[in-house]
C-alpha cells in the first residue's frame, strides 16, 4: 500500500511539472471574453506568448480587451445564437491560424437565464440560454474540429458547477448537463486524433456587481405575465 501511494505521489509530481513549450505561434480561441473568467484568461495567455483570439459579445468588450493587451491578441464579435455569426468567426480563426491549426478552444460564453419555476416559463425562455450555452457551443466546436485535429490541440469547456444542481427551473441547468455529456462523448472520440477534451467545473465567482433588485424585477415580470389560473395555483404567499 505504501509503495502504491509513493508511486502515485511521484506520478503526480512528474505530471504536474509538464509545461507547454514553444508558445509562439500557438493559437488559442476563447469565447465570452467581455468580462470575467474569459477576459482574465485571454490576458493571462496573451502575456505568456500565446496567439490569443478572443471572442466578445459586444464591440465595447472587444475594444477594452484590446486596449490592455499585446498586438498579437485579436478580438472578434460573436453571437453564439446566430449561425451566420459563428460561420464568420470560424472563417476569421481559419485565416488567423494560417494553416497551423488551432492549439486550443476554450468555451466560456454564457447566455442569460430566467430564474423561476418551470411553469412560469415559455419555450423561448429555454431557447434564450440553451441556444448559447449548449447548441451554440456545439456548433462552433464542430466547425473548429478540423483545425483542432490538425494541431492535435485541446478543447476546454468551462462549466459553472452551480449549473449541475437542479434547484431552479429553466434552461441553465439543462445546458450545463448537456455540456457535460457533449464533452464526455467528444473526449473518447477525439482521442484517436490526439485532441484532448477537458471540463473545468468552477465555482461561483462575482465578475461584476450582482443587483438583487434587477433579479427581483425580472421575477415579477414573469409573475405578471402568467395566466391567472396558474398564478392562482401558487398564490401571493408563494411569491
Amino acid at each position: 500500500i505504501l509503495a502504491s501511494i509513493l508511486s502515485l505521489i511521484i506520478y503526480w509530481l512528474i505530471r504536474d511539472r509538464y509545461r507547454v513549450r514553444n508558445l509562439s505561434g500557438k493559437h488559442v480561441f476563447i469565447t465570452g471574453c467581455d468580462t470575467g473568467l474569459g477576459n482574465s484568461l485571454a490576458k493571462w495567455l496573451d502575456k505568456r506568448g500565446f496567439c490569443v483570439i478572443a471572442a466578445c459579445a459586444t464591440e465595447k468588450g472587444g475594444q477594452e480587451l484590446q486596449s490592455c493587451s499585446s498586438l498579437s491578441l485579436k478580438t472578434v464579435n460573436l453571437d453564439l445564437a446566430d449561425s451566420n455569426s459563428i460561420a464568420r468567426v470560424v472563417l476569421f480563426v481559419t485565416e488567423e491560424t494560417a494553416g497551423k491549426g488551432l492549439f486550443g478552444l476554450v468555451s466560456n460564453a454564457e447566455g442569460t437565464a430566467p430564474v423561476a419555476p418551470t411553469d412560469w416559463l415559455r419555450i423561448e425562455d429555454f431557447h434564450s440560454v440553451m441556444d448559447v450555452n449548449l447548441l451554440g457551443l456545439i456548433e462552433i466546436t464542430l466547425k473548429l474540429l478540423p483545425l483542432l485535429k490538425k494541431a492535435e490541440g485541446r478543447i476546454v469547456n468551462l462549466i459553472n458547477a452551480k449549473g449541475l444542481m437542479a434547484f431552479v427551473g429553466g434552461g441553465y441547468n439543462l445546458s450545463k448537463w448537456g455540456m457535460e455529456a457533449f464533452s464526455d462523448t467528444l473526449r473518447t472520440e477525439m482521442q484517436h486524433f490526439g485532441v484532448k477534451v477537458s471540463i473545468v467545473e468552477h465555482g461561483f465567482f462575482k465578475a461584476g456587481v450582482v443587483k438583487s433588485d434587477i433579479i427581483e424585477k425580472y421575477l415579477f415580470r414573469l409573475w405578471n405575465r402568467l395566466a391567472p389560473e396558474i398564478r392562482n395555483t401558487y398564490g401571493g404567499k408563494y411569491l
